[in-house]
């Protein structure tokens, strides 16, 4: 069976895309890991499917897997290359859609600069947000949020000094965090400016991580260290997130670019 392919990324966070608006969705877990090994095929860190939707008022339903294979609900990056795909393969001709994730209704819209901007929904904040985990027998400060997926972010004094790849997959599989969580570390540059790397959930490090972003930026601002909107500087690129704080909708903004198209053979 030959599968179709769009490869893309969204500042360096880089996706393989499937349209299955017209055929279902029937790869196992097992063929997802094997499309994610980057020296024996495509590779991605996230694979990304279209389909119809299933509830009144949304245009697609968006599904996001990981590079181990698992069903996650919420992917920012993925979802701004989402709307270059579905208007490059004439699914639609709206520069703004809704879009159904397992994380809730998202609002992806292109803009005039070639960006796409996201409204990420509101933030659900853990009361209180700051909390202490112990890794290794080490107390760990973390701020715990959604974005529709969990996130426990840490400010640091030097991210590029950050033990992300030590740390990050001790607090990913963490007691406290039985379905797993992103773990985010974030450094504070100005008001309005953040560096940020994050330990995915099921992909490890990646050069952005969208939903990662817009939950730094909230606890940066939650805590009184950076004012809306706030730049967010990725090994991968810039990404721009805008809150009004409280339940208003978080706001992401960056680039989403196509790579290449091709099929595999499975």
């Amino acid at each position: 069976m030959k599968l179709p392919f769009t490869k893309m990324h969204g500042a360096g966070n880089d996706f393989v895309v499937i349209d299955a608006t017209r055929k279902d969705f029937s790869l196992t877990r097992k063929q997802i890991r094997a499309l994610a090994d980057r020296h024996f095929s495509v590779g991605f860190d996230q694979l990304l499917v279209v389909e119809r939707p299933t509830k009144k008022g949304v245009d697609f339903r968006y599904r996001i897997f990981n590079a181990d294979g698992g069903e996650v609900e919420q992917c920012g990056n993925g979802a701004r290359c989402f709307v270059k795909f579905v208007r490059a393969r004439g699914l639609t001709r709206k520069r703004e859609i809704r879009v159904e994730t397992r994380g809730g209704i998202i609002g992806p819209r292109l803009e005039a600069d070639g960006e796409v901007s996201v409204d990420m929904g509101a933030p659900k904040i853990a009361s209180p947000l700051l909390q202490e985990i112990q890794v290794e027998g080490i107390p760990v400060k973390v701020a715990l949020l959604s974005m529709g997926n969990p996130h426990a972010v840490q400010v640091v004094a030097e991210v590029e000094r950050a033990p992300v790849a030590t740390q990050g997959p001790l607090i990913e599989r963490h007691a406290r965090f039985p379905e797993g969580v992103n773990a985010g570390y974030l450094q504070i540059l100005g008001r309005h400016r953040i560096a940020l790397r994050v330990w995915e959930r099921g992909a490890g490090e990646t050069l952005s991580c969208g939903t990662g972003a817009c939950a730094a930026a909230v606890a940066a601002i939650a805590q009184g260290l950076a004012d809306s909107p706030v730049r967010v500087d990725t090994r991968g690129g810039t990404l721009t997130i805008s809150w009004a704080g409280g339940d208003n909708a978080v706001w992401m903004k960056g680039p989403a670019e196509t790579v290449f198209e091709g099929s595999l053979e499975l």
